[in-house]
């Protein structure tokens, strides 16, 4: 049996959180090595981290300019041979920062990475011999990605950080260049080669070296104290990056990625990430996937795959919406045409389905509900205020069907964008957008089409009779249990590539409405499913009865909270049904108000579950001792989804490694859930 194979207590922590002898101002790679000290003495088998690639100025460890770059927030400026002469002023640095009880994301980036460039500069001489038979020119040649990143990296700070699709465009000097001298690669190689460029690339390249270096060593104690160190590969990449700028032939930049609308989210969820040509990247072997988790093994003996539902379909939508209302699953076998022409829909009644249409008395309505009183001095009355707002909207947007008071929309309209870009009073535009969104299928290509998430609120269903509804019924299901068949076959085939390319242990997130096929791919294919234990629930049962913690299946990690989710503490004092919990773990007495002892009652629980991996956030294992229980639970977050802000992503230990080690209380609480 393989250590991976092995019942673990694991710890989720991000880096920058970790508050080091030596760290400044933020958790570095380095800060592992003395957190793998704490862990083995806890009885801690597994640390798992957040993404660490650089993100630039975003603090989203989920939008990263490549997926091969570490990020140079977490570098120990200290731990450079060339920073001798600059203690002083790391020092400072840390001075500067060490209070906050979170970190300035922006402010520590721009301080370090300025002392850094100062740091380069001053010995830029000697790092440009190094590059040309030294250890830095050996380290380039075994990371070739690293000459697209520099390059991209610098053509970023030359153009103010827009995105590459401004300073790349069709008619810039390197659109130019990608067309006339054989593709992005001869691109990069020109540009790389450029004497005026090279002490520029080689600041990136320099860089990446040393933060390779300390993220090594750092893994290889985590790995010596015989502790997994479990990484985190988001599936998809952000548009402006280097791999989609490098690499636009394998990602599909006319989609955006995102989820489909649920409770939590009404118009789905829009991540703005190109979606993956997966025919294209097949054409090489999956090439881009492999190289990437040959990169991450040099560090991770696990790894976690964010959204492992995209490797079996994608929700995509159209970069010409805000919202994902009318995206489609790809893989999907399409509803044709001829299906709906069998069923008896002639040509108008199959553009009644899948065009919206407009009465004339609803938009005026919508514009009457919207429009308050007119700005004083304003020389037109109410009414004419109406009929101008109410014209430039028809005008602008809409054609009639023939002398009908029935209206589509103009083939110049695309999408959302495209509405709010007319200018039109909000009134009219907030219906329009709603009325774009009202049709029973999307006709995503010629004769293809995609039933709208909410089909059955459309105006179109609502006309249908009761024999169309039921024959039109019978076809979706069809298609979505064949789509379910392809599904199965593509997420065996992608997971399969990556579990066969890699000795790493992958571990899936597999949250949401997952389809009968995902635990069975991932059983098959031996990668680790998730269980939130708020959300694990027999949901189809009266009650909704949560599922013991002896049924957990052993390729599984349990936890209670994730980065995404409020910590145990605030679920419990403020979302939790407490009396259902605590009739489920068989202890009614559990306090209302969290506390050591309701944390010690509920992690032991977790800790006794079946899966493989129990694992707990930090601030979770925290709470086991009254001195780290902040005023606000909501302030232990890492993360609140749809939010952005400086509070995201910046969340820091409330003490410092040494002093956490030495509270009793928090040691012997988390030893006992390890069974020490």
């Amino acid at each position: 049996m393989t250590k991976k194979d092995e019942r673990r207590i694991g710890v989720a922590v991000p880096i920058g959180a970790l508050r080091g002898s030596e760290s400044a101002g933020v958790g570095e790679y380095l800060d592992l090595i003395e957190f793998s000290v704490l862990c083995a003495e806890m009885g801690v088998g597994l640390i798992q981290i957040l993404p660490v690639n650089d993100t630039g100025h975003e603090s989203s460890p989920y939008s990263a300019l490549t997926a091969f770059a570490l990020h140079p927030l977490y570098i120990r400026l200290g731990d450079l041979e060339e920073a001798a002469d600059y203690r002083q002023k790391i020092a400072a640095l840390g001075r500067k920062f060490d209070k906050e009880r979170r970190f300035p994301y922006r402010q520590v980036l721009r301080a370090k990475m300025d002392l850094l460039r100062e740091i380069y500069n001053a010995n830029a001489g000697a790092i440009a011999r190094d590059a040309k038979t030294g250890g830095l020119s050996a380290w380039i040649g075994e990371n070739p990605w690293v000459k697209a990143y520099a390059v991209f990296r610098r053509c970023k700070e030359a153009n103010s950080e827009k995105s590459w699709k401004e300073w790349a465009r069709p008619g810039t000097e390197i659109a130019a260049s990608a067309a006339s001298e054989g593709g992005m690669d001869a691109v990069v190689e020109t540009l790389w080669a450029k004497p005026e460029l090279r002490a520029e690339h080689l600041f990136w390249a320099w860089l990446q070296k040393a933060l390779d270096s300390q993220f090594s060593r750092a893994a290889g104690a985590v790995r010596n104290a015989g502790i997994l160190l479990e990484g985190d590969l988001p599936i998809l990449m952000n548009e402006d990056s280097c791999d989609v700028w490098v690499h636009r032939n394998i990602f599909k930049l006319d989609l955006s990625s995102g989820a489909p609308p649920d409770m939590y989210s009404p118009n789905g969820q829009n991540w703005g990430f190109p979606v993956y040509d997966w025919e294209e990247q097949a054409g090489d072997n999956y090439a881009w996937w492999k190289n990437r988790l040959k990169a991450a093994e040099k560090y991770y003996d696990a790894y976690r795959i964010d959204h492992v539902l995209g490797f079996f379909r994608i929700w995509a939508s159209s970069r010409a919406d805000n919202s994902s209302t009318l995206g489609r699953f790809i893989p999907y076998v399409p509803v044709e045409r001829g299906e709906l022409e069998k069923l008896g829909f002639d040509p108008g009644r199959i553009r009644w389905l899948s065009q919206p249409h407009i009465p004339t008395g609803e938009l005026w309505d919508a514009i009457r509900a919207g429009s308050g009183d007119p700005e004083p001095g304003f020389v037109l009355n109410p009414q004419e205020l109406l009929e101008l707002e109410a014209r430039r909207a028809f005008d602008a947007a809409l054609h009639r069907i023939g002398e009908e008071e029935l209206w589509l929309f103009k083939e110049t309209i695309h999408g959302e964008k495209d509405i709010y870009a007319q200018g039109l009073h909000p009134a009219a535009a907030g219906y329009l957008v709603k009325a774009w969104q009202n049709r029973l299928f999307v006709e995503y290509d010629k004769d293809m089409f995609f039933p709208v998430w909410y089909y059955r609120h459309s105006r179109a269903y609502a006309s249908l009779g009761e024999d169309e509804r039921k024959s039109l019924e019978a076809l979706l299901e069809q298609h979505r249990t064949d789509s379910e068949k392809i599904w199965e076959k593509e997420g065996e085939k992608l997971l399969s590539v990556l579990v066969n390319a890699s000795p790493m242990l992958p571990c899936a997130e597999d949250l949401g409405a997952v389809p009968d096929c995902v635990p069975k791919v991932l059983s098959a294919l031996g990668i680790l499913g998730l269980r939130v234990i708020r959300w694990f629930r027999r949901w189809d049962e009266e009650g909704q009865p949560y599922v013991p913690f002896d049924k957990y299946p052993e390729l599984s990690v349990c936890t209670p909270a994730v980065h995404d989710s409020s910590t145990l503490r605030e679920w419990w004092n403020q979302e939790a049904d407490q009396e259902h919990f605590s009739a489920f773990i068989g202890v009614p007495s559990l306090p209302k108000v969290y506390n050591p002892g309701t944390a010690k009652v509920i992690l032991r629980h977790a800790a006794a579950a079946a899966s493989r991996f129990r694992v707990f956030q930090i601030q979770d294992l925290l709470d086991l001792s009254s001195k780290w229980c902040s005023p606000d639970p909501a302030s232990d977050r890492i993360n609140v989804p749809g939010t952005a802000n400086e509070f995201n992503w910046t969340y820091r230990l409330p003490a410092s490694m040494e002093t956490l080690a030495g509270d009793s209380e928090f040691i012997h609480g988390v030893r006992e859930l390890a069974g020490m």
